[in-house]
């Protein structure tokens, strides 16, 4: 093992190998540039996707409806035993 590490130490480096760290910190620093402006896109979508919310819901107003009583287990139906046999 002590010869082909010699054999590798007398070896010269690829000249590719010398711009490696520019080539990857310039990716780095690409990549920082794209994150932040998708970030600004998402915030603006989230903007126009919240307004255009809030236009559409006040431009069309709806009359206002009462509420149903609750019923834990669906609306009572008429046509059910229990009201059948109700004498009331």
């Amino acid at each position: 093992m002590d010869k082909e590490l010699g054999i590798l130490n007398r070896i010269d480096l690829p000249a590719a190998l010398d711009a490696l760290d520019d080539r990857i910190m310039g990716a780095l620093a690409i990549r920082r540039r794209e994150a932040v402006a998708m970030r600004r896109l998402m915030a603006l979508a989230a903007f126009v996707s919240l307004g255009g919310g809030i236009v559409a819901g006040s431009a069309v107003p709806q009359s206002a409806v009462a509420a149903s009583p609750f019923a834990p287990f669906g609306p009572p139906s008429t046509l059910a035993p229990s009201t059948l046999l109700d004498v009331r």
